[in-house]
């Protein structure tokens, strides 16, 4: 079966992530880039498929030139090849707009059987992108998967709520989100990089994908950061000195702030 995933570099988690002065966008060159940790699950989880079915795994995504280094991580860890959407035009972009640029580069890929992406990104957190994804392919959706298996074409997934579980099949091709209990994703083998730096990449424009630069972009967002501040630094706290009573003291402070 012919596999799709959806990767993102995103900021990395442990390192200072602000919003840039001039248009409360996500400052990408302030922080280090990573894929995103949901990214590596969602490509193990296309790679196991592969392992079990055969075909092909084919990684697509939409990012400035830099998203390369993410792309090539997916591919050590044993992708077959890429397709990156890159443009200046999409800086800014919404999930509207976002869902409307990979479903063009989904349409690229010849053949495919299943699209599986991460249920969230971990700058964005729309959370979105999957369900909007697939209404524009018109293709059934299963998202918030923990468990999913493929017997003939059908995908049958578990996906956990609050209520317990919950069990969904629908017919390929389809469209999957997964969540973090899904796997454990491997570790690129050096064999693995140094493979990944001839593997194919195809980076397409905008215009490539038949869209218009008005559609996307900071100016086509439906919502847009209109003002932003730094989170205050923390306070030093207040000192409560024993002398006998600081019990009392703590209770007090406590009643003050109304947490008793």
């Amino acid at each position: 079966m012919n596999i799709v995933v959806l990767v993102k570099q995103v900021p990395d988690t442990w390192s200072e992530r602000k919003l840039t002065d001039a248009d409360h966008t996500l400052d990408r060159e302030s922080a280090d880039a990573v894929l995103d940790e949901i990214n590596e699950r969602a490509v193990e989880e296309a790679l196991l498929l592969q392992e079990a079915h055969g075909g092909e795994v084919t990684v697509v995504a939409m990012g400035p030139d830099r998203a390369t280094d993410a792309i090539r991580k997916a591919l050590s860890m044993g992708a077959d090849k890429a397709v990156h959407v890159s443009d200046e035009a999409l800086h800014g972009s919404d999930v509207l707009a976002t869902a409307k640029v990979l479903a063009k580069a989904i349409g690229t890929v010849e053949g495919f059987d299943l699209v599986i992406a991460g249920n969230e990104a971990t700058d964005g957190r729309a959370g979105a992108v999957p369900a909007i994804l697939a209404e524009l392919l018109g293709l059934p959706q299963v998202t918030q998967v923990r468990k999913l298996t493929v017997e003939g074409g059908v995908i049958k997934a578990e996906r956990e709520t609050d209520e317990g579980l919950a069990f969904l099949e629908a017919n390929l091709p389809a469209v999957v989100s997964v969540t973090e209990k899904i796997n454990e994703p491997r570790y690129p083998s050096f064999k693995g990089i140094m493979a990944a730096k001839k593997k194919p990449v195809t980076t397409l424009t905008v215009a490539d994908l038949g869209l218009d630069a008005g559609e996307v972009g900071l100016g086509a967002a439906r919502s847009r950061v209109l003002e932003a501040a730094p989170k205050p630094p923390r306070s030093a706290g207040q000192r409560v000195e024993d002398s006998g009573d600081g019990g009392s003291k703590i209770a007090e402070y406590l009643v003050g702030q109304k947490l008793i």
